[in-house]
């Protein structure tokens, strides 16, 4: 099989974004030797932000995502990356997702003014952040805060901190090291405290289901401890019917046990105020060969999504209050874990 002369990679027109296609650009370029072209697209992500108006209750899911798809549907361009938190979690016919490239860490962090942690705020400083993940999860520690709803790139959310307008926002802490920023985090949240969003951290590459060069390509990016870590943490999601704007959060990391690789599941669900909560964990091995591993994360996904719909976790799962400006993006409701098993 010939390998394309040319990969034309599509990506959203943020500064983030374009710098997580670079990456993607520059390691298809290092490991297979196909020159690459960045072509920008507007998503209606991107407009409806720009417009300042809210994506809750947006009518159609991905918004982030579903131009770059249709610009890979049309030829407009070969490849298309996202950031995987934003990817839903049903199947889109004709596009594979081909690579999920090594992830970055997956925490959250803070930044604050004058260098302060999130305990160090005091009462009724104002907290930003658009995600009901983050919200149910700060409010359940009890700290007094005041958070409100914040939209924009990361220099308008970092800015709004430095003008006073907030005390301190909510941010991926892989953003910011994609961008060279991460000295501007005053904290980065444990896990115990704040899970990340399923997929936070990692980037998807997709391309057309029958393009088979660049699937052959793109391959050789994939990293299968990452994917198997994702493929548990959407699974998760995917079971509980929620997404990036239900207030879930998980993380699977991988081990290494005395009989081989292991992965470890984190997961909760809870209520939009943070006063109830679903909180399971679990584990399981993974198998020497890394072709199985997919499968046996999505299996792991499935038993604890399961056993925390059993603990109550479907009464918790909704979507956030409407007047809740998010940019994480909405799961169809017609998802099925099925359909994630090999994301």
């Amino acid at each position: 099989m010939t390998a394309p002369a040319k990969l034309r990679i599509g990506t959203r027109r943020s500064a983030l974004a374009t710098t997580q296609s670079g990456h993607v650009a520059d390691a298809i370029t290092e490991l297979t030797g196909v020159e690459t072209v960045l072509v920008e697209i507007t998503t209606d992500g991107d407009r409806s932000q720009a417009a300042g108006t809210p994506l809750t209750g947006a009518p159609s899911t991905g918004v982030f995502v579903s131009a770059l798809r249709d610009a890979l549907l049309s030829g407009e361009v070969d490849v298309a990356v996202h950031s995987l938190k934003d990817l839903p979690t049903y199947a889109a016919d004709g596009i594979t997702l081909a690579a999920v490239p090594p992830r970055e860490d997956p925490r959250d962090v803070i930044v604050a003014r004058d260098g302060l942690t999130l305990g160090e705020l005091p009462v009724g400083s104002r907290l930003g952040t658009g995600s009901p993940r983050r919200v149910a999860q700060v409010e359940a520690l009890g700290l007094g805060l005041e958070i409100s709803g914040v939209r924009g790139n990361v220099d308008t959310r970092i800015g709004k901190v430095r003008s006073g307008e907030y005390d301190a926002v909510v941010l991926a802490r892989a953003g910011l090291a994609r961008l060279g920023r991460l000295e501007e985090a005053t904290e980065v949240l444990d896990p115990l405290q704040v899970l990340p969003a399923p997929g936070q951290g990692a980037l998807a590459v997709e391309c057309r289901s029958d393009d088979a060069a660049t699937i052959a390509v793109l391959a050789r990016l994939d990293d299968a401890g990452t994917h198997a870590a994702v493929t548990a943490e959407r699974v998760v999601m995917a079971r509980l019917e929620g997404g990036c704007a239900a207030p879930i959060g998980a993380l699977a990391e991988l081990a290494e046990g005395e009989d081989g690789p292991e992965i470890w599941l984190r997961a909760v669900v809870l209520s939009t105020d943070g006063a109830l909560s679903v909180r399971r964990s679990a584990s399981a091995e993974l198998g020497a060969d890394p072709a199985g591993w997919p499968a046996a994360a999505a299996a792991l996904g499935e038993a604890l999504a399961a056993e925390m719909l059993d603990d109550g976790a479907g009464d918790l799962v909704g979507p956030p209050a409407p007047d809740d400006p998010t940019t994480e993006t909405p799961v169809h409701p017609s998802a099925r874990s099925a359909e994630v098993h090999n994301a």
